[in-house]
């Protein structure tokens, strides 16, 4: 009976509420699209691994001599592992390099994947990355410079990652399951974080650096079942049901085609919601950037704890981020599916308690002096309630403008990596006078992410745009 109404008519919820009456919605476990969120989940988890690798082998490759190959029992002193003496400006520009090629692909990424499909871009992205990936210990012997053009084409194949993620997530997630499929796809790449930080470093003291960078080509394997499973949208998969597919095709509508040529560019810079997506991307980034790149060396200097005390415990913030962004989402749809919040008010408010909580924590880390214990749990409840972020602003892009998503992913995501170039200089140049210094990092960022929280919410919007309406679509709004 419901499919005498107009799709686009009736609210999401409604139409929830009319297929679940009428026991046709397609059950969510083992479905399709939780298969593409699995899928995705493992493929951002390589990313991530193949993003963070350099910097715990940087230690190995640089510091210290043939004596740890020595004293290692897996490592014969006549095959000695190559070190460079390469100064810590070397360093930065080499764990820099990355993000010099991932700017430059964000918006044709998202553009290119919403013209013809995200699969091709996603799997290629990091089947390109980890390919290049095991070419490391050959580039590092080459010298820096061919190392520096390595990161940045390995920066240059991922960048098109994220934008083809959101391209694909606006034909296959259902509105009222998008945080959830979202989040939980997303969450790869806190868990790659988390598993590749320690693992890299228990790798270098055991077999040496150069098995780190040949270890990841498992994201090669990853490709290949990405490849064989995934399809750009659910009319071209061969394996799913016509239940779920008939279901995912409805309840997106007309936004879920690819878009023309044409993307009206100009209408989406001056946009205040895009801009309200921005903004808070950018300060979420600076916090995000600031513990990426700089935790470690935080444990280190101020904390004074070992590599192997180090590499876990920069880890952990990770874990805490990656299960409270999956649990975000499946409480943000239950908000939505029970009809208790509109989907402006779920956004704003998760991306207040994903910015503006954690910036009360980053706060208290700056008392912290000298006291280990406390800086970890604050730093580990930062990190956690900044996985609320996750359903809220850093997915509002689909909410906006699902047409449109990868490209603005691409547009968003473009702005959002200058806190990531930026975060590593201001920090370099606060931590001269150590402990003062510190102190004035956490600060600094706390006051980025409450600015972004507060800017999200006078701002922020869950309303799909008029310029990313198409022509069979209604002035009346479906998301309310």
């Amino acid at each position: 009976k419901f499919k005498r109404y107009p799709t686009l008519v009736l609210s999401d919820y409604n139409l929830y509420k009319l297929k679940k009456k009428k026991n046709i919605l397609p059950p969510k476990c083992c479905s399709v699209r939780c298969n593409l969120a699995a899928m995705m989940f493992f493929g951002f988890a390589v990313v991530y691994g193949l993003r963070v690798n350099l910097s715990v082998a940087m230690v190995a490759m640089v510091n210290g001599t043939n004596d740890q190959s020595s004293s290692n029992g897996n490592i014969s002193i006549e095959c000695p592992i190559p070190r460079y003496s390469w100064d810590s400006k070397t360093q930065g520009m080499l764990l820099g390099a990355f993000f010099f090629g991932y700017l430059f692909t964000q918006i044709p990424g998202g553009y290119l994947s919403g013209r013809f499909g995200g699969s091709l871009f996603l799997g290629g992205g990091v089947l390109g990355t980890a390919v290049l990936t095991l070419l490391t210990p050959l580039s590092a012997q080459l010298g820096a410079k061919w190392l520096f053009a390595l990161r940045a084409l390995e920066g240059f194949g991922e960048g098109v990652t994220l934008p083809a993620m959101m391209a694909m997530w606006a034909r296959w997630a259902p509105p009222l399951e998008r945080a959830r499929l979202m989040t939980f796809s997303g969450a790869g790449s806190s868990f790659g974080a988390f598993v590749a930080l320690p693992l890299t470093g228990f790798i270098c003291r055991s077999l040496g650096w150069p098995a780190v960078f040949y270890s990841c080509g498992a994201g090669c394997l990853w490709a290949v079942f990405w490849f064989i499973l995934v399809s750009d949208e659910p009319r071209t998969h061969p394996r799913i049901s016509d239940r779920e597919k008939h279901y995912i095709i409805n309840s997106i509508g007309s936004q879920g085609m690819p878009h023309g040529w044409s993307v009206p560019v100009l209408s989406m810079l001056f946009s205040v919601p895009v801009w309200a997506i921005i903004i808070p991307q950018m300060c979420g980034n600076w916090s995000y950037y600031t513990l990426l790149t700089s935790l470690p060396t935080y444990m280190d200097t101020v904390l004074h704890f070992d590599l192997q005390q180090n590499s876990f415990l920069s880890a952990l913030p990770y874990l805490s981020d990656w299960l409270f962004s999956v649990g975000s989402g499946v409480l943000a749809d239950n908000l939505l599916e029970r009809e208790l919040l509109s989907v402006t008010a779920v956004r704003k408010i998760f991306t207040f308690i994903g910015l503006f909580l954690p910036a009360v924590f980053l706060l208290a880390v700056g008392f912290t002096g000298c006291s280990g214990v406390l800086a970890v749990t604050f730093l580990t409840f930062s990190s956690a309630l900044e996985g609320f972020s996750a359903a809220g602003v850093y997915i509002n892009q689909i909410d906006i403008a699902p047409r449109y998503a990868g490209t603005l992913l691409g547009i968003t995501n473009t702005f959002g990596m200058i806190s990531g170039v930026l975060a590593p200089i201001v920090v370099g140049y606060l931590t001269r006078d150590v402990i003062t210094g510190w102190r004035h990092v956490f600060w600094l960022s706390a006051g980025v992410s409450a600015f972004g929280a507060i800017f999200y919410v006078i701002f922020g919007t869950g309303k799909i745009q008029s310029w990313a309406r198409t022509d069979e679509e209604s002035d009346t709004d479906i998301h309310n």
